[in-house]
């Protein structure tokens, strides 16, 4: 199974990092042999460019699942995010995500994927795909800071999430 992650850089300069990465980091030093992994870290918060890169690396890679992942800091939880708009276009994943998140603590599923950068991407990526060059699924997950408190209960559910869009 080819799994192509995303994550972006950080965006304001307060920032020391932006938890999507910090996610991809952690998920990027497991020896997870069910996939293979290609990893697309530390993208541009550019609205133009980050579309640019990553449709160039689903041609070049051909993955069976895109996971894009964001920086949500006034978040709680993983959000998976049911859709991205583009002025009055909507573009829906084909993933089903009530199934997805069944037994997840620490996941929900958000109809706002935010009016910035990240639901830019979401939206580009799953316009993509929508014409018929790939079966690939993709869902874009926002991810909240990091915390001694949050981490594991965070990359777990990110974990099973891989684990279940896989199947």
């Amino acid at each position: 199974m080819k799994v192509l992650l995303t994550s972006f850089d950080i965006w304001k300069p307060e920032h020391k990092s932006n938890s999507s990465d910090d996610l991809l980091g952690i998920i990027s030093a497991q020896e997870l042999t069910d996939y293979s992994l290609n990893f697309i870290r530390k993208l541009p918060v550019d609205s133009v460019v980050a579309p640019e890169i990553v449709i160039s690396q689903i041609e070049k890679f051909q993955p069976d699942i895109i996971v894009c992942c964001g920086m949500a800091e006034k978040r709680e939880f993983l959000t998976i995010e049911s859709q991205a708009n583009s002025g009055e276009k909507v573009m829906k994943t084909s993933v089903y995500l009530s199934k997805l998140v069944v037994s997840l603590d620490g996941t929900e599923i958000s109809n706002d994927a935010g009016k910035f950068v990240c639901e830019n991407l979401y939206y580009s990526v799953l316009k993509y795909l929508d014409e018929p060059r790939l079966k690939s699924k993709c869902i874009f997950v926002h991810v909240p800071i990091l915390t001694a408190i949050n981490r594991d209960l965070i990359v777990g559910d990110f974990l099973k999430i891989l684990s279940k869009i896989s199947c």
